[in-house]
Order: C-alpha cells, then sequence, then structure tokens
C-alpha cells in the first residue's frame, strides 16, 4: 500500500499568523514559549518565527539565567517581565553578561501582541499559565547536546559539563515537553510543526511549514 499522504506545505507565516488570532495570555499579550534543550535551535527558529511576525519580540532566558541561576530565575522573570506585561506596560530587565558575569543595562521588553519567551525552562510550570502557546523544538537530548558542544567549542567544555547535568535536573523536577501544544521538528530545509502531547489534531496544528511559499520537509 501507498504510504499516507502528508499534510500540504505551507509557510512559516501561516504560523504566525495562528499565533495572532490566540487570545491573549498574559495581559493584551499572547506570550509563546519555545522550549526544547540546549542545542536544539530554539533561538534560530524562535529568530524565524518573530521576523514573521512582523518583529515581534524575542526574550532569550540565557539573558535572565545566570552561573549561580541556571534555572532558579522563576522569581525575577515574574516579577521583571510577566507582571508588567500582564498590566500591558513594558518589561524592563537587565541580561545577565556570561563574560563578565555581571549584568548588562537595562532593556525593554513592549507588551506587543505576540512576545516569544525563548530558552531551556520556556516552559516550566511556573510560567505556563501566562502562555498562549507553548513549542517544544523536538530534538532528543543527546543530539542537542552535542550540537550545542560543536557550537560552543573547547572554550566552554567545563561549563557544559555543568550545564548538562543541570538540565538534566530541571527537566526530570519539572518537564515541558508533556505540556507543548505543538511540537517543532527542523527539517533539511524548513520546519515540521506537529500536533504536541496537549494538542488536538487538526488543520490549525497538523502542517509543515518553511520559509518557502510551499516548501516541504
Amino acid at each position: 500500500m501507498p504510504p499516507p499522504r502528508r499534510p500540504r506545505g505551507t509557510t512559516i507565516h501561516d504560523l504566525a499568523s495562528r499565533l495572532r488570532r490566540l487570545p491573549p495570555s498574559c495581559g493584551p499579550v499572547r506570550l509563546v514559549g519555545v522550549d526544547g534543550h540546549a542545542g536544539s535551535g530554539k533561538s534560530t527558529f524562535a529568530g524565524q518565527l518573530a521576523a514573521a511576525l512582523d518583529g515581534a519580540p524575542v526574550l532569550h532566558l540565557d539573558d535572565i539565567a545566570t552561573h549561580e541561576e541556571l534555572f532558579a530565575w522563576t522569581d525575577r522573570l515574574l516579577r521583571e517581565v510577566v507582571a508588567p506585561l500582564g498590566r500591558g506596560e513594558p518589561a524592563h530587565y537587565r541580561p545577565y553578561n556570561w563574560h563578565t558575569r555581571d549584568f548588562d543595562p537595562a532593556r525593554t521588553l513592549p507588551p506587543a501582541p505576540v512576545v516569544l519567551v525563548e530558552g531551556v525552562g520556556a516552559g516550566r510550570r511556573a510560567l505556563r499559565p501566562y502562555l498562549a502557546r507553548l513549542l517544544w523544538m523536538e530534538l532528543p537530548h543527546e543530539a542537542s547536546w552535542t550540537r550545542g558542544r560543536e557550537r560552543d567549542g573547547e572554550a566552554q567544555r567545563e561549563f557544559w559539563a555543568g550545564w548538562v547535568e543541570a538540565e538534566r535536573l530541571h527537566f526530570a523536577e519539572d518537564p515541558s515537553r508533556p505540556f507543548a501544544d505543538l511540537l517543532i521538528q527542523q527539517c533539511p530545509e524548513g520546519y515540521e510543526v506537529l500536533p504536541g502531547p496537549v494538542g488536538t489534531p487538526g488543520p490549525d496544528q497538523d502542517l509543515t511549514h518553511s520559509d518557502g511559499p510551499s516548501a516541504m520537509c
């Protein structure tokens, strides 16, 4: 028998359109989390999605975490970012500088219609009530960590050793993937978007997309 037909391809702009139509989740903002293992491609995907959303703001959780608080930054994120966005006000936070081990001058995150929160832990339980959607980068942890190590080089070898253990512990205590609405799988060209563990299969979720007008994975 021939293999089942795959859903027709669409563009990343269609995913952006679906996100725009969601009801606000944090004051006037549709907060969208992009989670996954370190090295899984979250930043690249979030950047492309932000562009499709006409330059939607992106909060990188690498700017919130620190050497001393790889994952213990929940209170600071809720206080400095989520609370003001929930009031329809700009958020102000000081991004952490991983080279100087200190905080840089404050940045402003506007209460745009869609704001992306990208990084390991974006789908943690304390943040999920404020998310309009949770997206999970579907790449196994070993493959993700290998990509991350190759990207960062020998200079970050010691950091990665500590990070891997911290990430294992975090996801053991506070997993994100079981609560993802959509799974994002990188393909040779573009991405495939699939229903997540809590998603309902249907035309708004079971789709493929790429940067091209009709490219398929």
